[in-house]
């Protein structure tokens, strides 16, 4: 593959890369450079996160090297359950990767993140930090974040840390992350180390904008192994108003889980309704119900049995 179609493979469903000049520099002068993503391990594997894991996918693609962060000491900081807990879901998420097939390096941050010198470059991150920029970036991170606690300062700094400490050329993440990586940036002369930062889209709460995709809220995601009746219930119920394509889960979904692992999309329907209709891109299914050519039913059925056919084997593997 030559390297403008790798760059078109990796810019597919981006947000933003940082900066797309600097990738293409990366690609001319290392043949196996090395991407990560860093994981919460504080609940099953949702949809929101499988738009980042189906980035690793094209990055793999491309010829990357693919390290995934399990960031247990990061969940523990963040509040989001005891040792016990994040324990248990550390293994929920290595059955998880197995069973999707990724080809990567799984990387638990307890495992390097209480040596002498990670310690040392967090605080000489933190000596560099302030506050209130530290608050900032966590502001769609935190749990809780109107009551933060100090642990949950150290949780950028060591992000910023990780990207140093793993090695990586390219830190991936969903927009949430977008305000650490540049905090990663900009200590670029405490660390001594550089990448690029490469931003995915969020995927809206199923039960409506104003939230990010969770598991933690009844109804707002879905899990990758989610039984068939539980994505049946959750996508009949979600988010999806007439002609709307702004902040519409539904169509998020479409384009970011969907149309990249199939090749066209059909909507069945009764001929009283116009009959089954096949759409070749995700451009055009999104103009379509702008204007009211398919129906929100119509299209979550769709959806149903499409997620459906991604995420059964997934299921399968992992029992």
């Amino acid at each position: 593959m030559d390297i403008n179609k790798k760059i078109g493979l990796i810019k597919k469903n981006t947000e933003e890369i940082l900066t797309e000049e600097d990738l293409k520099k990366l690609l001319i002068q290392k043949k196996k450079p090395v991407v990560y993503c860093g994981y919460e391990p504080s609940g099953p594997m949702h949809l929101g996160h499988f738009v980042t894991i189906t980035k690793l996918m094209d990055f793999a693609e491309a010829g990357f090297k693919i390290k995934i962060l399990l960031a247990d000491i990061h969940a523990f900081l963040n509040r989001k359950g005891d040792e016990a807990l994040i324990k248990k879901e550390v293994d929920n998420w290595r059955k998880t990767i197995k069973a999707i097939g990724l080809d990567a390096e799984v990387i638990l941050g307890s495992d390097f993140q209480f040596s002498k010198e990670y310690q040392l470059d967090v605080m000489r991150i933190a000596q560099s930090s302030t506050i209130n920029r530290g608050l900032r970036s966590m502001q769609e991170i935190a749990r809780d974040v109107e009551n933060a606690t100090i642990s949950q300062l150290w949780y950028p700094i060591m992000q910023v840390a990780d990207i140093k400490h793993l090695k990586v050329d390219v830190a991936e993440g969903g927009l949430e992350q977008r305000k650490v990586h540049m905090i990663a940036k900009d200590m670029k002369k405490i660390t001594g180390y550089d990448f690029i930062a490469v931003h995915t889209p969020l995927i809206t709460s199923l039960k409506g904008p104003g939230e990010k995709m969770s598991k933690s809220l009844p109804g707002s995601g879905i899990s990758v192994t989610d039984s068939y009746e539980e994505i049946k219930k959750t996508i009949k119920d979600a988010y999806c108003p007439v002609k709307i394509v702004e902040d519409n889960p539904i169509l998020q979904i479409s384009k970011l889980i969907i149309f990249p692992r199939i090749e066209k999309f059909e909507i069945k329907r009764p001929e009283k309704f116009g009959g089954n209709l096949e759409i070749k891109n995700y451009e055009d299914l999104e103009k379509l119900y702008s204007e009211e050519k398919i129906h929100p039913l119509d299209l979550k059925n769709a959806i149903i049995e499409y997620l459906e056919e991604i995420i059964a084997p997934i299921r399968k593997r992992w029992k």
